[in-house]
């Protein structure tokens, strides 16, 4: 049988209670009334003592006590509408802290949906497609232009560009020759390759990834909430004051009057409807917070991890340095590079277009163009020979020339000419947001990414962050983050890419950069930033921070109220039912008190508009 929802538990209590109502107050039907909301109170309670005992066996605890005995005790003492009152509030609290905490599918359709599905199998010279869970060890693949690599292996003929950005997060195609190993779901270039077969697809790189993810998922990390936390010394002072009361007094109608007015309400309501109102806050600058608890956990966050491409850079390589060789200037050297590849759909190809059309820099047109994959240009630009692409390639004799950056070299009619460099720019708002992390509490910054050790560095450097980790593969990001000292989380991850997926779900809060990034790291990420702006990072923990004192503050002061009229319903002055009643009150305070976190400030709301 289908567990029911808070929600729909909710509705029939409400449902349960307007009949008993029509019995006792339109039919007169007093004990039929009693017998049907004892009944009921019977099995929720008993229903709330099952699922106490399970919390407590997984080594947490809540609120799940106090509210069990409230709801006996009234029902022992016949004050079944007292009963009925808390049923209520508990169902309806449980039905909000749902609301608040709506789970975002961590599915990862993008992932899954992206999965290379058939290879194409070379056998006898002749190529048939089988499913990819069919390749074996050894076999040879024909991987054409544009298409995923279904599973690992090495090069055995052609050579091309393979985009790795799935599994590394950086945008640089990489060059493959025969004799290179090639991971599943990088993006074959322009030309066919034939692929001997490494691992089976359950083992290889791709699948890898979609087993992390899932892994991750299921071995969430152990938190616990704000009401949680309370529970415990709130329990103990009811119990207290309940018992002193039926011992004082010798009437067990004490103990029940004690704890009608010390249900747990005001733990249950206060803290999700401000977890509600700091997500809609959230929301409104552009942060979409999947989880009430969320909130709590970026709040004391003491580790921020990074990504590097398209989270901390801007993620498009744009042109840094002309190196004319003075044969020529920038100029003519620009000229004839934008030239020759103003065909191509080479990244780096539509980066120099896009710089040379900036700066108004004219373009001849091409004639006799040949685009050697791994290599680069060669092409006939203004009646000269233009070659324009790797070192190598283009002008073996200089080999000295060799740039420790991304560059593209070019020779005109045999002569060395000089070299074009490329850069990610680092986002404006990076460092800026390093320092806020700072002052939040966020001490311990760290960049974990798939480039150089010596790019990384050197961007790391620029923004504030002292600890860097490169070269990494999406299993190392996860290791990094696992070894993580304890006394350093929680951890948030931020990140962009499809291989950024595992980390967001292994760290206690994952942070997708979700205007440029992919969906699958949107998915599976707890918060999503849906404006280009990395400084909403630094919002979203300050937000947080606010959100949770506020949420402190209105189960405190519930707390403080339940406190002092349990005092009083110890000397008898407040019935059952009344009491009951008096809840009714006490959330209401809670409840507007907790609506405080919904408050945006000016800067807020003018950020909101852009």
């Amino acid at each position: 049988m289908k567990k029911l929802s808070n929600k729909q538990k909710l509705i029939i209590i409400l449902v349960i209670a307007a009949i008993a109502v029509v019995l006792q107050f339109g039919f007169h039907l007093h004990l039929f009334a009693q017998i049907l909301v004892t009944i009921v109170g019977a099995i929720v309670a008993f229903s709330m003592f099952i699922g106490m005992i399970k919390t407590i066996r997984s080594g947490k605890y809540g609120v799940d006590l106090l509210a069990i005995m409230a709801v006996v005790a009234t029902l022992a003492v016949s004050e079944y509408w007292a009963a009925m009152v808390i049923l209520v509030m508990l169902t309806g609290g449980d039905a909000l802290e749902d609301y608040a905490a709506k789970k975002a599918s961590t599915e990862l359709k993008a992932l899954l949906n992206n999965s290379p599905q058939t290879a194409h199998l070379i056998t006898n010279g002749k190529t048939s497609d089988i499913p990819v869970n069919d390749v074996k060890i050894g076999d040879q693949l024909i991987v054409k232009p544009g298409e995923l690599v279904p599973v690992d292996g090495i090069i055995k003929n052609g050579e091309g560009l393979f985009d790795e950005s799935s599994l590394t997060g950086e945008s640089r195609p990489v060059s493959k020759t025969a004799g290179d190993e090639v991971m599943s779901g990088s993006v074959n270039g322009d030309n066919a390759i034939t692929l001997q077969v490494t691992k089976l697809a359950k083992d290889s790189q791709y699948q890898q990834l979609v087993k992390l993810v899932k892994e991750a998922e299921s071995t969430p990390a152990h938190f616990v909430r704000l009401a949680d936390r309370y529970a415990v010394p709130f329990t103990i002072i009811a119990i207290i004051i309940s018992s002193l009361a039926w011992m004082l007094s010798g009437r067990p109608e004490r103990f029940a009057e004690v704890l009608v007015v010390a249900s747990p309400c005001p733990l249950i309501l206060a803290a999700p409807v401000a977890m509600v109102s700091g997500m809609s806050r959230a929301s409104r600058n552009g942060i979409v917070v999947k989880t009430g608890s969320v909130l709590e956990k970026l709040a004391v966050a003491k580790t921020g991890a990074f990504d590097k491409t398209g989270t901390i850079t801007s993620g498009q390589l744009t042109v840094d340095k002309i190196l004319p060789t003075g044969k020529i200037d920038s100029t003519q050297l620009l000229h004839y590079a934008a030239s020759a590849e103003q065909q191509s759909s080479h990244i780096l190809a539509r980066s120099l277009i896009s710089y040379a059309t900036a700066y108004n820099v004219s373009l001849s047109p091409v004639d006799q163009l040949t685009e050697l994959t791994g290599k680069g240009i060669l092409a006939t630009v203004d009646g000269q020979e233009v070659k324009v692409g790797k070192l190598k390639f283009v002008s073996p004799k200089n080999l000295d020339q060799m740039l420790a950056a991304t560059a593209i070299y070019v020779s005109v009619d045999g002569q060395y000419y000089g070299a074009i460099t490329f850069t990610d720019h680092i986002r404006p708002e990076a460092k800026q947001t390093m320092n806020q992390l700072k002052k939040l509490g966020v001490t311990n910054l760290l960049m974990l990414t798939g480039d150089q050790a010596v790019i990384a560095d050197k961007v790391a450097q620029q923004v504030g962050i002292t600890q860097v980790k490169a070269d990494l593969l999406p299993q190392d990001k996860i290791n990094a983050l696992k070894a993580i000292p304890t006394n350093e989380h929680p951890v948030f991850m931020v990140g962009d890419g499809v291989n950024d997926a595992p980390s967001l779900v292994t760290a206690d809060v994952g942070i997708a950069m979700g205007v440029h990034g992919s969906t699958a790291a949107s998915e599976s990420a707890a918060v999503v930033i849906l404006k280009d702006d990395l400084s909403r990072v630094a919002k979203a923990v300050s937000i947080s921070q606010e959100t949770l004192r506020i949420a402190k503050q209105a189960v405190l002061i519930g707390i403080a109220i339940c406190t002092i009229l349990m005092l009083i319903a110890s000397t008898g002055i407040i019935p059952a039912f009344f009491g009951a009643m008096l809840q009714e009150i006490i959330d209401t305070v809670s409840i507007l008190w907790a609506l405080k976190a919904r408050k945006m400030t000016e800067w807020e709301r003018d950020r909101s508009n852009l």
